[in-house]
């Protein structure tokens, strides 16, 4: 499955774990209990679907069981889903109640590879609540042309990773570069699933092309193996070093101890906080994956908003909203 931060299929890491194995273990009795518990109540946050205020989840992921309107990828079945069902509607029921009124969509290209077409119709539906992380084939011929075309359809971002490709080489060749010179342009960002190892290529591409926005999921998936490595948090402050590169704090779930209230990976985010800064960082859900087992989206949101006694209200503001909203809304 793709999209997780402990997915060993996207970068072959010897230390991780699967999402199927994790999903299976838990979707059945916590996801399903959560979903019922989120439409109890708003907690202030309106129903609207056109609100504007309130925070942004940089990062989620939704899919429908409407297989005839939006088919699966290549040798995926509606028995692939799992969870059976997260569409944009589940996903606004578990998000409104904790103030969250707008949410980036992360392509699941497992599920539908780069056909971005069910993200765009659920953006058609809710043109202010949602932007696009979506997916093109740098492998194919103009790839920045179909970037372009995209943008029209609040595709802002592009999901990049090392699945299946050399470690050392996967940022290699001209449609991947045509990429990024395009992305300078339209600044549509490159979304970047990786791990630690795979941070100096994007580092010799920012340094490549400096003018062009850059965000980083998951911590580079620091901790998925239950360690936070001093070494591997330099080597992604070091990237702060590029004024144009973003830090999404996410996916807790998957990091660390890997349980709420998440209080280990604080002092990773303190780090980060004072490399980049509050304007380069923006919280993000990865739901439905944030509601596993014993986490919760209400206990993702709280570990910035209630939980990190070094932050200003300003710079809160900006690590729930203002950097989403810089990056993605253009």
């Amino acid at each position: 499955m793709q999209g997780h931060p402990a997915d060993n299929k996207k970068t072959g890491s010897p230390r991780s774990l699967s999402r199927r194995d994790l999903l299976c273990q838990s979707a059945a009795g916590s996801f399903g209990t959560f979903l019922l518990a989120a439409d109890t109540g708003l907690q202030g946050a309106e129903q609207s679907g056109n609100r504007v205020d309130g925070w942004i989840d940089a990062h989620s992921h939704i899919w429908t069981r409407d297989i005839a309107r939006f088919p699966l990828a290549e040798g995926q079945t509606i028995d692939d889903l799992i969870p059976p069902s997260f569409t944009s509607d589940e996903l606004l029921a578990v998000a409104r109640p904790v103030g969250v009124t707008r949410v980036v969509l992360i392509q699941h290209d497992n599920y539908h590879a780069f056909d971005n077409s069910y993200l765009i119709h659920e953006t058609r539906r809710y043109p202010n609540v949602f932007r696009i992380v979506g997916k093109v084939d740098d492998t194919r011929p103009h790839p920045d042309t179909m970037m372009r075309d995209l943008l029209r359809d609040q595709v802002t971002s592009f999901r990049i990773t090392p699945r299946g490709r050399d470690r050392d080489e996967w940022l290699d060749g001209a449609g991947m570069s045509a990429m990024w010179a395009c992305a300078a342009d339209t600044r549509q960002a490159m979304g970047c699933l990786i791990d630690v190892e795979h941070l100096p290529a994007v580092d010799a591409m920012c340094d490549k092309f400096p003018e062009t926005p850059v965000v980083i999921d998951h911590f580079a998936r620091i901790g998925v193996d239950g360690m936070i490595r001093d070494k591997d948090v330099k080597a992604l402050c070091r990237l702060a070093r590029h004024k144009h590169t973003h830090l999404k704090l996410s996916a807790y779930y998957a990091l660390g101890k890997k349980r709420p209230p998440y209080d280990d990976l604080i002092p990773m985010i303190r780090r980060v906080f004072e490399a980049f800064g509050p304007q380069r960082l923006m919280w993000a859900s990865d739901a439905p994956y944030q509601l596993l087992e014993n986490n919760s989206y209400a206990a993702s949101v709280a570990l910035v908003r209630d939980r990190l006694d070094f932050i200003s209200k300003e710079d809160r503001l900006w690590i729930l909203r203002k950097t989403a909203e810089k990056v993605y809304w253009l």
